[in-house]
């Protein structure tokens, strides 16, 4: 499982990673709210592990903005401010967890295996896919990017679903009208190339980060360019 640590103390993040990474988990570090927010959005991870102090956008603020993307996605909050109305603050943030420092290892591991295994069973019903903030899910048949919905027609969202189950591939406009409509490109309209245009306008019209990449005299690539 991936994990993603928002820890500006070069020391305690080295900790924490070292102690995780040996427990046999994948560790991505960030030393700033931003740059976790662009991890975020990049990878996929299982479970967040926050700093309330930490620059540029700070753990509360970092908090809701994970919780935006990806709300079922646990959050670990950690914290020097131990009151209960700091512990109060982490929560109405949304944090799922809170943990004072110091602490001994043992006790976030334990804290991290609770979450991860509360999430497992929260999404046990829950068919859906998901890539950086764009959320799929699959019995709803619903869509929603940076946390707001999507409103996709029964055949975008068709065409979304074949594109994320085969991210970072560039796909002939034959395999996609063959997929997705069950047809012969060669003899077919520019259809493909039409409700490509439509969904790239739904999901990626606004967002710096595009999904929907065209590869000249190829296809269509969804994923990193």
């Amino acid at each position: 499982m991936k994990i993603l640590l928002a820890e500006d103390e070069p020391k305690v993040a080295a900790f924490i990673r070292k102690g995780l990474e040996e427990s046999h988990y994948e560790v991505d570090v960030a030393y700033d709210g931003l740059s976790a927010i662009k991890l975020a959005t990049q990878y996929e991870y299982s479970l967040y592990i926050v700093d309330i102090i930490i620059p540029v956008i700070n753990g509360l603020d970092l908090c809701r903005r994970l919780k935006g993307f990806h709300p079922r996605i646990p959050v670990l909050m950690l914290s020097a401010l131990g009151t209960t109305e700091d512990k109060l603050s982490g929560f109405d943030a949304g944090a799922d967890d809170y943990l004072v420092k110091p602490f001994e290892f043992r006790e976030l591991l334990a804290r991290v295996k609770a979450l991860l295994k509360r999430s497992d069973l929260n999404q046990e019903s829950v068919n859906r896919m998901v890539y950086a903030d764009l959320e799929l899910d699959l019995d709803r048949k619903t869509a929603k990017r940076g946390g707001a919905e999507i409103n996709l027609t029964a055949r975008e969202f068709a065409l979304l679903e074949f594109f994320m189950r085969n991210r970072g591939r560039v796909l002939a406009r034959s395999d996609i009208a063959e997929k997705v409509w069950d047809i012969n490109y060669e003899f077919d309209t520019n259809v493909v190339d039409v409700y490509v245009n439509f969904l790239r306008k739904k999901i990626d019209r606004g967002f710096d980060k595009k999904l929907i990449h065209t590869r000249i005299g190829l296809g269509y690539l969804f994923g990193d360019a």
